[in-house]
């Protein structure tokens, strides 16, 4: 199969490359998604696109939606028209944030959509876009809570923070699932793999990985994977720390439509955090922290 991955400079676009050694890899600079022109050249000629292209600036898109519906409506349904004249399928990375996060018990895959902040509602529009354009070929993978190791992600800076602070305080009401972009770039592949053979239905699928935790679970397993003092880790709530853009309180994912598609489930997110931590930018982190 030809793979054509967008936004190929990011965390998940990295891993996706490693993954997918002679696929086409556009970065931001290489492939603008919100050039109609461009897109329809860079698609053609692909079997399955791969979109990782993404306005993520969450609190900025409170003050200009415009420009985070630019790349990730409009730049998206540009994809999936393109996708849609050439044949090709679409496998749009989405979020949690499209969802309301006041549930208490993990949101199936045809939960109601109803986006807290600007962020949601530009990323909702995209989904809208694949689905509509795209529907015998378009697949919506959301995910959530993201890390990788390029990039600023949270765990990074966690061990970041260990290494210049006695202790840090980390929201414990926050509800999700650490999911690792090698994680979700392998189950990516495979559901790219199942699309083109014809065992994976399209629609809404939920790419996070298995269980949950909150904000301060995930800290205090990173300190106690790392070798550190996890009783560093103290508690705090989302309101000691105002933003523009509001989360939600519960981005737990259910994962049931993976079975029919053959495509396993990812791991638990404790094992993916200590298999990430064993990485060459994470270990340096780790050994940082413990100098410092």
């Amino acid at each position: 199969m030809r793979w054509l991955i967008t936004g190929a400079g990011g965390a998940l676009g990295h891993d996706l490359r490693s993954l997918l050694p002679d696929a086409t890899a556009a970065t931001r600079a290489e492939l603008d998604i919100t050039d109609p022109d461009a897109v329809r050249a860079a698609v053609d000629g692909h079997d399955v696109v791969v979109n990782t292209a993404a306005y993520t600036a969450v609190d900025a898109a409170e003050s200009d939606e415009a420009a985070a519906t630019r790349v990730n409506g409009f730049g998206v349904a540009f994809l999936a028209e393109a996708c849609a004249a050439t044949g090709a399928t679409l496998l749009q990375v989405s979020t949690d944030y499209v969802l309301p996060g006041d549930a208490s018990s993990p949101c199936p895959e045809d939960s109601p959509t109803d986006p807290v902040n600007a962020y949601g509602r530009s990323k909702l529009a995209g989904e809208q876009a694949v689905l509509s354009a795209l529907p015998e070929r378009g697949y919506v993978v959301r995910t959530a809570w993201l890390y990788g190791e390029n990039g600023t992600n949270f765990v990074a800076t966690m061990l970041k923070l260990a290494a210049a602070r006695p202790t840090v305080s980390v929201v414990d009401d926050q509800h999700g699932q650490p999911t690792w972009t090698a994680a979700l770039a392998a189950q990516l592949v495979a559901l790219g793999q199942a699309a083109r053979d014809g065992r994976a239905a399209p629609g809404v699928y939920h790419g996070t990985a298995s269980g949950q935790t909150t904000w301060h679970g995930l800290t205090q397993a990173i300190y106690s994977l790392a070798g550190l003092d996890p009783a560093r880790v103290e508690t705090t709530t989302s309101d000691a720390f105002p933003r523009p853009a509001k989360r939600p309180a519960y981005s737990v994912l259910g994962h049931d439509r993976w079975a029919a598609s053959g495509v396993a489930v990812q791991p638990h997110w404790h094992d993916q955090l200590e298999e990430a931590l064993k990485r060459p930018a994470f270990a340096q982190l780790v050994d940082a922290a413990h100098t410092s």
